[in-house]
């Protein structure tokens, strides 16, 4: 976890999701030295002045921790690729103050926590998951890489999801559920049982109304990253 004290860079300031990022370091007394313009078009970050185009990267701010605040996981991993090409090396772990983690939850390199969320005890979480405003986790989950859970979101106890799965808002995921690798839960849904890899579901109970989708957006999130 970053010392209060600590200044970050956040890359994608073209994700709309980033002001929730700022929030959170706000709220944690976190620098925000940088915003980084990895691809051309507009900034949605609320600190307009720190927004800069990768020329424009320092040794001092490749020094700096790194978020990515994008919640389209194959976006994410691709900003990831981004980064790491323009020389960044640490990625945070940013958990917002107002969330409530358990001491036993393991969150890997990357992860972003937002307001409100909790997190139940003996989790593992792997890299680069985002976690939405308000979600409530259980107990025992192992989530793959790459996940996007949306706010609101219930996922109750030894729940796992593949990696690049994206959980929709409201979305209630009901005890030993699993979801497969690039699949995409829609919102409001409630999951009673397993669901394959690369298949859209929803409704209350879930079914699968697509099967062979890429992935949230229409991309899928690598088993390999760089």
């Amino acid at each position: 976890m970053l010392e209060l004290s600590k200044s970050l860079v956040l890359f994608a300031a073209g994700s709309s999701v980033i002001v929730e990022v700022e929030e959170s370091c706000r709220r944690l007394g976190l620098e925000v030295a940088a915003v980084v313009r990895n691809v051309p078009g507009a900034s949605f970050a609320l600190a307009a002045d720190r927004v800069i185009e990768p020329a424009q990267i320092t040794r001092a701010h490749i020094d700096l921790p790194v978020v990515i605040p994008l919640f389209g996981p194959a976006r994410r991993q691709g900003a990831l690729k981004d980064a790491r090409r323009l020389g960044f090396t640490e990625f945070a772990t940013l958990v917002d103050p107002t969330a409530i983690v358990a001491s036993s939850a393991r969150l890997g390199a990357g992860v972003y926590v937002n307001a409100g969320v909790t997190l139940g005890g003996a989790s593992r979480f792997g890299r680069f998951v985002f976690v939405n405003r308000g979600a409530v986790l259980g107990h025992h989950l192992d989530i793959g890489d790459f996940v996007s859970i949306g706010p609101g979101a219930i996922l109750a106890g030894e729940v796992s999801l593949g990696r690049g799965a994206v959980i929709g808002a409201g979305a209630t995921l009901l005890p030993k559920v699993k979801v497969g690798a690039n699949s995409v839960i829609s919102a409001g849904a409630v999951v009673t049982k397993d669901l394959p890899d690369h298949c859209l579901a929803a409704g209350n109970p879930a079914r699968i109304v697509k099967r062979g989708i890429v992935g949230y957006g229409g991309v899928a999130v690598e088993e390999h990253t760089v």
